[in-house]
C-alpha cells in the first residue's frame, strides 16, 4: 500500500475522533481511507488497518468483506452503479444496465481495459421514487433510460463530469471514498446542488392540497383516492372451483360452534 506521511497522518485524526479505548470503532472510516489511496481495500489495507487499530486481520477483513461499498478489486475513477432492485427493474432497470453492459464491454463488477469506468448492479440505491435510477461515485442520476444513461457514461468517457440529478458534483471514487472517511469536499461548489426532488414531496403536497395538518391526526387526513376495481373477471360458464364450493354443514364434519358473546 502506498502509505505516505499523509496517510499515517489522515489515519491519526480518524482514530482521534473517537474516545480512548474505543479506536476499532475507527474501522469503517479507515476502510475509506485506504480505499481512496489504492482504489480498493487491498491485503496491505487490511494490515494497515489492523495494526493502527490493534485489532486481528480476521476482524478487519469480515467488516471489509460484509459492506458492498469495500472493494476487493481495483475500481476505476467512476464507479457506475445501476439499480436493478424491485422498482427500477418493472422500470426499466435491467434494460438500463444491459445496454450500459454493452457500451462498455463489461459485466458486473468488472473494469474497462482503460481503467477508468467500473460498472456493477446496486441491489437497492434507497430512490424508488426516482425509479429508474443510476449513480456515479454515489451521486444520482434519476428517472434514466437506456440512452441517457449512455449519454452519461459516453460524457465520462470524453472526461467530462456530467451534472448529477441530485446532491453536489461528481468526484473521482479516490476523492469520494476520501470524503467517506469523514473529510471535508476541498471545492467551494462541492455543496452545491438540488436536494430533494418532486417525487419525494408528493405526499406532503397532497396533503398540504387537502387541508391535512399533522396535529389534526388521521382523522383530518384527506380523503383517499378510490383505486380502480381488482374484481377477477367472471368465470366461464359452468365452471367450478375451490373458491365457489361452499364448506360442508358443520354436522357433516363433526365440528361444533362456539356462540361468541
Amino acid at each position: 500500500m502506498a502509505l505516505t506521511e499523509q496517510t499515517r497522518a489522515a489515519a491519526a485524526e480518524i482514530i482521534a475522533r473517537y474516545p480512548a479505548g474505543r479506536s476499532r470503532s475507527a474501522l469503517l472510516p479507515m476502510l475509506h481511507l485506504v480505499q481512496s489511496v489504492e482504489g480498493s481495500v487491498t491485503a496491505e489495507g487490511v494490515d494497515f488497518c489492523a495494526e493502527q487499530l490493534g485489532i486481528t486481520h480476521a476482524e478487519v477483513g469480515a467488516v471489509a468483506t460484509f459492506y458492498t461499498m469495500y472493494k476487493r478489486r481495483p475500481v476505476g475513477d467512476w464507479l457506475v452503479s445501476v439499480c436493478t432492485n424491485l422498482s427500477c427493474l418493472l422500470r426499466g432497470g435491467e434494460d438500463v444496465y444491459q445496454r450500459l453492459s454493452g457500451t462498455l464491454g463489461v459485466g458486473h463488477d468488472q473494469t474497462t481495459e482503460d481503467g477508468t469506468i467500473t460498472l456493477e448492479h446496486a441491489e437497492c440505491l434507497a430512490a424508488c421514487d426516482y425509479a429508474p435510477v443510476m449513480t456515479v461515485n454515489y451521486e444520482f442520476y434519476d428517472q434514466v433510460t437506456p440512452d441517457s444513461a449512455e449519454e452519461i457514461v459516453d460524457a465520462l468517457r470524453r472526461g467530462e463530469r456530467p451534472t448529477p440529478t441530485r446532491g453536489g458534483p461528481l468526484c473521482t471514487f479516490g476523492e469520494a471514498s476520501f470524503q467517506l472517511a469523514g473529510f471535508a469536499d476541498p471545492r467551494p461548489e462541492g455543496v452545491a446542488g438540488p436536494g430533494v426532488g418532486d417525487p419525494s414531496l408528493a405526499g406532503v403536497l397532497i396533503a398540504e392540497a387537502g387541508g391535512w395538518k399533522p396535529e389534526d391526526g388521521v382523522a383530518g387526513a384527506p380523503p383517499l383516492t378510490p383505486l380502480p376495481s381488482t374484481a377477477p373477471p367472471s368465470a366461464p360458464a359452468g365452471a367450478t372451483g375451490a373458491a365457489d364450493q361452499a364448506p360442508p354443514p358443520a354436522s357433516a364434519t363433526g365440528a361444533t360452534q362456539t356462540k361468541v358473546n
